[in-house]
């Protein structure tokens, strides 16, 4: 079984900076896609960023050009530098897994706490 840790949410002002990480257990994350989400208040999930086994990066148009998803195979960890940061990326941010091994397999973090303040 897989577990996702993350780490590096807090409060912060608008126009600095944060850097989420998320750190797997198990053997399979070379093999996962990864992904961060945020979840506001009251709102459905959304993608924010993710990133396959081949390096391949995918943003949400909100947070083009301010965010950078990248990984760490060795260390079995995914990052997330969020730079510019606004009010609106104030969110709950998940870590979030995708791999098939036999079957398709999504595994998800606890999240961490991203407020920005104005």
């Amino acid at each position: 079984q897989v577990q996702l840790a993350e780490s590096g949410g807090g409060l912060v002002q608008t126009g600095g900076s944060l850097r989420l990480s998320c750190a797997a257990s198990g053997s399979i994350f070379s093999r996962s896609d990864m992904g961060w989400y945020l979840q506001a208040p009251g709102k459905q999930r959304e993608l924010v960023a993710a990133i396959t086994t081949g390096g391949i990066m995918n943003y949400a148009d909100s947070v083009k050009g301010r965010f950078t998803i990248s990984r760490d195979n060795a260390k079995n960890t995914v990052y997330l530098q969020m730079n510019n940061l606004k009010p609106e990326d104030t969110a709950v941010y998940y870590c979030n897994g995708q791999v098939v091994v036999g079957i398709y397999r999504s595994y998800w973090g606890q999240g961490t706490q991203v407020t920005v303040s104005s």
